[in-house]
């Protein structure tokens, strides 16, 4: 039987998610067993592949590249997972929410400048008018709250999903734990 396709995420967070997924130590090496990681930023694929199994998706949808990103996930996995506050809730990124994107934008690029004041056209992608949760923009299928989620919790959500079963997601952890 063919290994199971697994792919991690980094959207607009701190990639606390991904230091806790690499928490898993010696338990990466169980998932190994039952899974290939197909794409992720801890590895060096550049292409997001067309099927996925299990997609984790660390941070909140913050710029055109982060939306134009989670549109093609979405479209090419079967299990998508929230993973983390900020995948859940728009956490710390949702913050810039408050005072409006022109506003965050004229303090770091105009008002903190040193030299050069301007917005960056290139590298830099464009931000969205307001951070949002990765629900409001695709369908989600398991939410995975923590700040990060600790690595027994992804373990034993990875576990479960591997397994063909949806984790009980409230047995294993809780917003902010």
């Amino acid at each position: 039987m063919a290994k199971a396709r697994i792919a991690t995420v980094w959207l607009d967070g701190c990639s606390g998610c991904h230091m806790s997924f690499l928490d898993l130590d010696e338990r990466l090496l169980a998932v190994a067993e039952q899974a290939e990681l197909v794409y992720s930023p801890l590895v060096d694929f550049k292409t997001f592949p067309d099927e996925v199994d299990v997609t984790l998706v660390e941070g909140a949808v913050a710029s055109e590249e982060d939306l134009h990103k989670i549109k093609k996930i979405r479209a090419h996995t079967k299990t998508l997972i929230a993973f983390g506050d900020c995948a859940v809730t728009a956490n710390v990124p949702s913050m810039r929410n408050l005072v409006g994107k022109k506003a965050v934008l004229q303090h770091a690029y105009f008002e903190l400048a040193t030299l050069d004041p301007q917005i960056p056209t290139l590298v830099v992608p464009p931000l969205l008018d307001r951070v949002r949760p990765v629900h409001d923009v695709v369908k989600v299928d398991v939410f995975l709250p923590g700040c990060p989620p600790s690595a027994d919790t992804i373990f034993a959500a990875l576990v479960e999903l591997l397994a063909g079963r949806m984790p009980d997601v409230p047995a294993l952890t809780r917003f902010g734990k």
